[in-house]
């Protein structure tokens, strides 16, 4: 990810050490059950794969004929033994067939796990994101609030000299109190998202300690057209080309099944009354007369031709979450340009003015806290933009298959 700026980290994470978004990433691959189940789903694949090109057994059968009955059939004394081999040849083709849409049923399953990896590196990112935000967003309302411990104090202090009434102090402790309030909220959320990765990276609950990272860097991201452009590359639709292939050698093998496979069959027999031997040496195929497939052909080849129409909707599913997701890019960017170029600076200096003037006697409390209020709801806004833009960067590139460059704007 190019998004988010990370100090490096030599260690592996403890229970009680921080992690970083690279060991984060490193953790979801080798840990996550859905990687693991997608390597499974290649290994069943390569399976059938290997047992498409197995041969046809051959049969090996005894016969007795013309004995334990009466008369000179008496016993074995007239018996005939017959032991004999047979083998059915498959004609046509068929073999290869199968060996065809084995093959092409192993690409499939490998394009679908490097889309599965692609799903879980991007829901790891987000979780990732989520709890860089939630700890930032913890840390804005302890600024806050040891703001407002140093300014209760002012506040007593001007009660004590009957400048201010006691309403005022009860009026900022209880600003104090709902700021507190909104940092348990924000715990509960960072505690939820802490989890969330922690599930990712094959735990049931967290096993590591904050996440270190920022979000504090901003780009322009590329065109839409761009982006549209790279999703032709996600595995999602490449695999697609697998399914392709597959499906044409199903619908062939359905179409050679109509051929019939001739069975060849070789034998000796002994002939017990004369002490005689033989060679038996028989040809059997079947006609296809009442069974010539249909039905199995046709529905292969309407599930060859479902193959686009089913391509094309994943195609649109893939283009409309990028397209939402780069419509959250292009409106938290601007704005953050906003916020930073404009509302930030000049709610902390309104806050800054204020404060001196308050001191002064020249601004109440009640404009005091209304401007501290602006402060703190500027950087909430701020870092929800941050976090959303984020999130749409590393869904889109969950979505593309890899980073894309953004042309950087400057950092608070």
């Amino acid at each position: 990810m190019l998004i988010i700026t990370i100090p490096a980290a030599a260690t592996e994470p403890r229970p009680t050490r921080s992690i970083s978004l690279p060991q984060a990433l490193q953790r979801a691959l080798s840990a996550n059950p859905r990687l693991t189940a997608a390597e499974r789903d290649i290994g069943i694949a390569g399976g059938l794969r290997i047992q498409a090109g197995a041969l046809p057994n051959p049969d090996v059968s005894f016969e007795l004929d013309n004995a334990l009955g009466s008369g000179p059939y008496k016993g074995t004394r007239s018996a005939e033994t017959t032991l004999q081999l047979s083998q059915l040849v498959e004609l046509g083709g068929k073999r290869e067939a199968r060996l065809a849409a084995g093959e092409a049923g192993v690409g499939s399953a490998v394009w679908q796990r490097r889309a599965t990896r692609l799903e879980v590196l991007s829901e790891t990112a987000i979780a990732f994101i989520t709890i860089i935000s939630a700890q930032r967003r913890i840390e804005i309302f302890d600024e806050q609030i040891a703001s407002f411990d140093t300014l209760i104090p002012l506040l007593q202090k001007r009660v004590q000299e009957g400048a201010s009434s006691p309403a005022e102090t009860l009026r900022a402790q209880v600003a104090a109190d709902l700021f507190r309030v909104e940092r348990e909220r924000s715990k509960t959320l960072l505690a939820t998202a802490r989890r969330d990765l922690a599930i990712l990276m094959g735990d049931s609950s967290p096993r590591f300690g904050t996440a270190v990272g920022r979000l504090a860097n901003i780009g322009q991201p590329p065109s839409f057209q761009a982006v549209v452009n790279a999703i032709e590359a996600n595995p999602q639709l490449m695999r697609w080309t697998a399914v392709t292939a597959q499906r044409n050698a199903e619908l062939l093998i359905a179409r050679l099944k109509a051929i019939p496979d001739p069975r060849i069959s070789a034998g000796w027999r002994h002939y017990q009354d004369t002490n005689d031997n033989a060679v038996r040496l028989g040809v059997s195929i079947p006609l296809p007369i009442f069974d010539q497939n249909t039905g199995n052909i046709i529905a292969a080849q309407e599930s060859l031709a479902k193959t686009n129409a089913e391509r094309a909707i994943n195609k649109l599913v893939l283009i409309s979450i990028a397209g939402r997701a780069y419509d959250t890019l292009t409106g938290a960017l601007a704005e953050l340009k906003l916020l930073r170029s404009s509302v930030i600076p000049k709610a902390r200096s309104a806050s800054e003015t204020i404060l001196s003037g308050y001191t002064q006697g020249r601004f109440t409390l009640l404009e005091l806290l209304d401007v501290r209020g602006a402060v703190l709801q500027a950087l909430l806004r701020e870092q929800e933009a941050l976090q959303n833009f984020h999130i749409a960067i590393a869904t889109i590139e969950g979505l593309v298959g890899n980073p894309f460059s953004l042309t950087r704007e400057s950092s608070r």
